[in-house]
């Protein structure tokens, strides 16, 4: 546990200093992290010098530490929130005196623990203006101030989601494209960009961690801002932008005037989307056109093809809804690449097994990537799941250092499985092994714990096909 650090003013009193606030990334996908780039500009706007560091590509180095009087650390996902401790604990070993603060959508899901073991600070939701409140009352010595959006060991207030006056991002001091994700398409590997058109989500699937925070809202980035932001990586060598809205058809005509102005500017620029199954039929009519504008393929969060599974998360979607929407990208030419949750509390071995068998009737073994097969639900402080009494059957304790309830299958094979699958991607990984092998042994595997024969091996991509094209960075959370 750590004591709360009584900010003076005289040492933060000079924070619009040169980096004097230092804002670390630890993960972001393999993109080029907006986590940094938002609030740079935002930063900068107010006269502040904030240094920014991507640990994911380079290396923070212990000056840039001990020079800090604001170490502002981003967790939008769950793995950067594991790396994120880790660099707090640093920062409080090399700089006992800097002030430590979280952001980001898992920032404020373990506000506690953050507060109590790592941080001084916590801000969820929309974080620049927050962000930058908090900058300017630690400059006038007002370190126990009551910030909107902001909180502290002191105060607790909810998350930020009011809409901001989105600022252009600022990506020069930023590491350079090349050190991030590619598209790998036709045997070449095209530096990739990264923006996003809107915040937030306007639907409310349980297992999602989004939905705590937005609650059903969502944002839209003015567009002119988003295409400025494209220009400026398509400048520094982008020749695919990767679109990492929560769902990127929540204001289908929006994205779609975006697209349209991105092609007409850069025609040769490509694009990928995320979004969900319902979208995709609901808009199947606009398929064909994001196809001629660039989009070469769809994330879309299928999760399982149990009917039982997609019913208790909520997902709003059914195992035939998935084949339609297979059907209608195949015809425009998009590939999807679906993002999956095969372990959940609900999930047989008969479910998983169904699940292999859709992968590879629909031919889709290259574009799943093998570590969506081992994902294990994750339930996070604020998960909407806790709302449903029935949770209360199968929910463990909550392991605050892991930032998750615990839970245990009712069927112990089930969870020996997630562990063996676990182990058999994670080697493949390292190994760069070819998919189809991975998924055989995967199919070996959960065969084998559900008693039944061994099946004959996935038929492997015909050498004149082309592979569907990715981003060399795995899709994870």
């Amino acid at each position: 546990m750590i004591e709360s650090v009584q900010v003076q003013q005289t040492d933060q009193s000079n924070l619009k200093r040169d980096g004097a606030v230092l804002l670390v990334s630890c993960y972001e996908l393999g993109h080029q992290p907006l986590s940094l780039a938002f609030p740079l500009a935002y930063l900068r706007e107010a006269g502040y010098q904030p240094r920014a560091v991507d640990s994911s590509v380079e290396t923070l180095d212990d000056d840039a530490i001990r020079a800090a009087r604001l170490v502002a650390i981003a967790v939008p996902m769950h793995t950067a929130l594991r790396l994120g401790t880790q660099i707090a604990s640093r920062v409080r070993h090399v700089n006992p005196n800097a002030v430590i603060c979280f952001y980001g959508l898992y920032a404020w899901l373990n506000a506690d623990f953050l507060l109590r073991e790592h941080g001084d600070y916590v801000i969820g939701g929309e974080y620049e203006q927050p962000l930058r409140d908090l900058c300017d009352a630690l400059g006038r010595g007002e370190s126990d101030a009551e910030i909107p959006g902001v909180s502290s060991q002191h105060v607790r207030v909810g998350p930020s989601v009011e809409r901001i006056a989105f600022p252009m991002p600022q990506r020069e001091a930023l590491p350079e494209l090349r050190e991030y994700a590619h598209l790998m398409r036709d045997g070449l590997a095209i530096p990739a960009g990264y923006t996003e058109a809107t915040r937030g989500c306007h639907h409310t699937c349980l297992h999602c961690p989004v939905v705590p925070l937005y609650r059903g809202r969502f944002f839209a980035v003015p567009r002119a801002v988003v295409l400025e932001d494209i220009r400026q990586q398509v400048r520094a060598g982008a020749g695919h932008i990767t679109f990492g809205d929560p769902d990127f058809l929540n204001g289908p005509t929006h994205s779609l005037r975006i697209c349209r102005e991105l092609h007409a500017e850069f025609p040769q620029v490509t694009f990928d989307m995320t979004t969900r199954i319902e979208h995709i039929l609901q808009h199947r009519d606009l398929m064909p056109e994001f196809a001629a504008l660039g989009c070469v393929f769809v994330i879309s969060a299928v999760e399982s093809v149990s009917e039982l599974v997609l019913e208790n998360i909520e997902k709003g979607h059914t195992k035939a809804d998935v084949v339609e929407a297979l059907s209608i990208l195949d015809a425009a030419g998009i590939a999807m690449r679906p993002s999956l949750l095969p372990f959940t509390p609900w999930t047989t071995l008969e479910d998983f097994l169904e699940l292999l068998d859709f992968i590879e009737k629909h031919d889709l073994i290259e574009n799943v990537d093998p570590v969506h097969l081992s994902i294990r639900l994750l339930v996070p402080p604020g998960s909407a799941l806790l709302d449903r009494p029935e949770t209360a059957a199968w929910l463990g304790p909550l392991d605050e250092a892991a930032f998750t309830y615990r839970w245990t299958h009712a069927d112990p094979r089930v969870d020996a499985l997630q562990r063996s699958v676990a182990a058999v991607v994670e080697h493949a990984q390292m190994q760069n092994q070819d998919p189809y092998d991975t998924f055989q042994q995967v199919k070996l595997l959960a065969r084998a714990m559900a008693g039944a024969p061994p099946a004959e091996s996935a038929a492997k991509r015909q050498s004149t096909r082309k592979p569907p094209p990715r981003l060399s960075e795995s899709w994870f959370c």
